[in-house]
This record gives structure tokens, C-alpha cells and sequence, in this order.
């Protein structure tokens, strides 16, 4: 299977960081690939995309401001099939892109993400009040998979708050 590319530069906006992979996203080689996954659809809905983009397109996405990665680059079925191990690499690994990239915002798609990078063991929906990397404004926002019992008009509805963060702060 094969790892899917980090989307990243410099200068971005938001970096979404999802977990891992899944296994379509590493047939493909890219970012919510799989069907089922509503990613595309929440960007597009909640302000933060002009059009509905394609998996495909997820390069293009740079142009707008918006990188993707994962803490962990291995293609698997769920997050429950990623080893201790491999948290601990991805989280130094995450930790290094966010200090070297330097977005202004990290979108951590699902909260399990943000308290797995972050250690803290709870999260709110949106801003959190400290950052993990110093400069870098951490948002939680909902995971964008289709098993998500979330209605999506509440998911959208947080979305729509990192589009009104990123879109009328002054220094984004």
C-alpha cells in the first residue's frame, strides 16, 4: 500500500491533519479519497472551498491556502489498526512540519487527532485556548467520516467557524 503525499509550503492558511490515510486514499494517492468520506462536501458547504473539489484535486488546494497531512502516513481500514508505536513517530513528525511549516491555523480533523498529537485527554469542538506548536492557532473540528453520527449541518456549522476564523482575523 502506498503512503499518501503531504500537501505542505509554506505561507498556508490551514493545515488539515487527519489521522491516517485510509485504505482508498493509498490506492489513489490522495486525501479523503474513500466515497463514503464527506471531507470535500464539508469544505465546499461550509464556505471554506468557491467550488466542490474532487479527492483528486487535493494539490490544488495549496493555491487556496490549504495543506494536508496525517500523524501517521500508513494507509489502514480504521485508526484502531494504528500501533502505539506509530503514534509516537507521528507525533514527533507532526510536532517538526508544524514548526517548520508554520500555518496559521492546524485543523485537526476528528478530535481523537488533536488529543492524540496533543496529549491532552479532552477537546472542544473549535479554537483551542493553547497551542501545541507556539504561532500555530489549533482548531478541532469533527471528523469527516461517513461513520460519523454527527449530523452534518452541526458538522458544517464548525467548519463554518474555521472559515470565519481564517476569514476575518486580520493577520490570516
Amino acid at each position: 500500500m502506498n503512503t499518501v503525499s503531504d500537501h505542505l509550503d509554506y505561507g498556508l492558511t490551514i493545515i488539515f491533519i487527519g489521522f491516517n490515510p485510509s485504505l482508498r486514499s493509498g490506492e489513489v494517492g490522495h486525501h479523503y479519497a474513500n466515497p463514503r468520506n464527506n471531507f470535500w462536501r464539508i469544505l465546499h458547504q461550509s464556505g471554506l472551498t468557491p467550488r466542490l473539489y474532487d479527492a483528486s484535486e487535493d494539490g490544488e488546494l495549496l493555491k487556496l491556502g490549504y495543506g494536508f497531512t496525517n500523524i501517521v502516513a500508513r494507509p489502514t481500514r480504521g485508526a484502531e489498526d494504528i500501533t502505539r508505536e506509530e503514534y509516537r513517530a507521528g507525533r514527533e513528525t507532526l510536532r517538526e512540519k508544524l514548526q517548520k511549516y508554520r500555518p496559521q491555523v492546524a485543523c485537526y480533523v476528528g478530535k481523537g487527532v488533536y488529543t492524540e498529537f496533543s496529549g491532552r485527554t479532552k477537546a472542544q469542538w473549535g479554537l483551542q485556548p493553547d497551542s501545541v506548536v507556539d504561532g500555530v492557532r489549533d482548531f478541532v473540528a469533527p471528523s469527516s467520516s461517513g461513520l460519523v453520527r454527527m449530523p452534518m449541518g452541526e458538522i458544517v456549522s464548525i467548519y463554518r467557524e474555521l472559515y470565519g476564523l481564517v476569514s476575518e482575523s486580520p493577520e490570516m
